[in-house]
């Protein structure tokens, strides 16, 4: 049985998750030694050694130990397949099972989130944020900064037919593009990665780690947040377990939410935040009507293509037993080669159809395949070029099961769901075509092996799609910023008619960035760190 006990103290915030952005929020609010910051998080430290090898998400994702392993509903937009989620339940989070890939998004991304009525979040404003955060290889310049504690790294692994990919793709018109985090997104080029000679770099190694070392600052591990504590309309403090133990802990400031996509829509609920009609299905006493809390919920669903090449790839190093061995020695040597390998290593952001404004699609080029990654490679020759649409129409939502916080909510995507979403799946396999079609790729190319070339009539290719579509593992929208009837926060992330509560991660996203979510949520982490510092300098001016 759960015992509760009183108030375990008093600290000015407490921030709920120690992932991509709960560490970035700790290490920047604890700079300031006058005031005391407690870090909660449910899973333990990153000591797997699998956490810090860049390859290694094959071992920590849907690893318990390591990952929450989220299942969503079954979804009618994918023949009603259920997919699993990953969502990182250690130390740094996500950003310590992700594929490593540091992708900001496009510019009209944030104007347009600013042009919503959320002051402060266009793009010449943000950027400041995503340059303090970085410590890039190649130097500091208009878009970059090299003194921020997140290392971003050149790849350290080059192959034959990913430079075959590059030269293909500019053969069917995208421009080469060394730098997509730079004066614009649109083309081809190699992937960076957050990493630092030759390891991961996590938010809990780039920022936690460091901060740790101040006496103002708290991390309670395995504290699991159960529900927020509210008085009246303002929330003094978090119910959390440990164990067998729950405790309350009072946040004399403000109360941080920083549990992601999934997580802090959960707690919210679970705490009486929400939808009154949902809450009472599930037996929870409404406390504060919002009913934007868990709806929004947006993914980058990728359809994975994969071709048949005569051409060496990664999937003849990593098969046999000797030459596995020739890798690991190579890495624990020169910490290069197909350890260093992040998720993919040629991008790609292009248009699917003429008369487009901007990019609407990504392409994450692997030089390798498999059926599923973590049962090892196809047995032949092949690389993967999965592509995905950057602003899907579509729109899901999580919402509790049960007041009991251990259950998980149920998770629906709702791919596929919008004609406009289903006209860009069909183009994107169309341009992964033309792209396998220029000369250097093709010919090296002996078999297009999924979906294979059965599917040609655009009702074949979307039922391709709906068959041969995984996430990337991008959530993110389900407490949006803004300031309609379905807002959660406003643009300073203050929750919507309470006091003491921030809700600070990927959920608050309006619409979801062009590109991988890791590197814009430590950005708002940035930004909300600089914001909850201006909120207390001026309160104590006032007092």
């Amino acid at each position: 049985m759960k015992s509760t006990t009183p108030m375990q103290g008093a600290y000015d915030y407490v921030i709920v998750g120690a992932g991509s952005a709960g560490c970035v929020l700790a290490n920047r609010l604890s700079e300031d030694s006058d005031v005391s910051v407690l870090l909660l998080e449910a899973g333990g430290t990153d000591w797997n050694p699998w956490i810090h090898v860049p390859v290694g998400y094959f071992k920590t994702m849907h690893n318990p130990a390591t990952d929450w392993c989220y299942l969503t509903d079954p979804d009618e937009g994918i023949k009603g397949r259920r997919l699993q989620w990953p969502r990182g339940k250690v130390l740094g989070g996500s950003s310590s099972l992700n594929g490593l890939l540091y992708i900001r998004g496009q510019r009209e991304d944030y104007d347009d989130w600013a042009a919503a009525g959320n002051a402060g979040w266009d793009y010449d404003s943000v950027l400041p944020y995503f340059k303090k955060s970085e410590c890039q290889e190649r130097g500091a310049d208009e878009y970059h900064g090299a003194d921020g504690p997140l290392h971003v790294s050149d790849l350290r692994l080059r192959r034959e037919i990913a430079e075959r990919f590059i030269e293909a793709a500019k053969a069917a018109g995208i421009p080469e593009n060394p730098d997509v985090n730079g004066a614009t997104q649109e083309g081809v080029g190699y992937f960076q990665q957050t990493s630092n000679k030759g390891f991961r770099c996590s938010t809990a190694k780039a920022f936690l780690r460091p901060a740790l070392r101040r006496s103002n600052l708290t991390l309670m591990k395995h504290a699991h947040c159960q529900r927020l504590v509210l008085q009246g309309k303002r929330v003094i403090g978090v119910e959390y377990q440990q164990g067998k133990q729950v405790f309350r802990v009072q946040a004399a400031r403000e109360v941080l939410l920083a549990s992601g996509a999934i997580g802090s829509p959960q707690i919210l609920q679970c705490s009486g935040i929400g939808n009154p009609s949902h809450l009472r299905e599930v037996g929870v006493e409404c406390l504060h009507e919002l009913p934007g809390v868990g709806e929004n919920l947006q993914d980058h669903l990728q359809i994975r293509l994969v071709f048949k090449t005569r051409c060496r790839t990664l999937n003849d190093e990593v098969r046999h037993p000797l030459k596995k061995l020739a890798v690991g020695t190579q890495y624990v040597l020169t910490r290069t080669g197909p350890l260093t390998l992040a998720a993919s290593q040629v991008c790609v952001f292009t248009r699917s159809r003429d008369g487009l404004e901007r990019p609407d699609i990504q392409f994450h080029m692997q030089p390798l395949s498999a059926d599923k990654p973590a049962e090892g490679v196809h047995p032949f020759s092949a690389f993967t070029a999965s592509v995905c649409q950057l602003r899907p129409s579509s729109r899901g939502h999580i919402r509790i099961n049960s007041p009991d916080p251990s259950i998980y909510p149920s998770i629906q995507p709702n791919y596929l769901s919008t004609e406009e979403d289903c006209r860009v799946a069909v183009n994107a396999i169309k341009v992964a075509r033309r792209i396998a079609s220029q000369a250097p790729l093709a010919s090296v190319i002996t078999e297009e092996y999924v979906p294979g070339t059965g599917y040609q009539s655009d009702e074949e290719l979307l039922d391709a799609a709906r068959e041969f579509s995984q996430t990337i593992y991008h959530p993110a929208g389900t407490c949006k910023m803004g300031h309609d009837a379905m807002a959660v926060v406003d643009e300073q992330l203050r929750v919507h008619g309470l006091e003491g509560l921030r809700v600070v991660d990927a959920s608050i996203m309006p619409v979801i960035i062009s590109g991988n979510t890791n590197a814009p949520t430590i950005m708002i982490a940035e930004k909300a760190a600089d914001m909850i510092k201006s909120s207390r300098l001026t309160s104590r001016g006032a007092a």
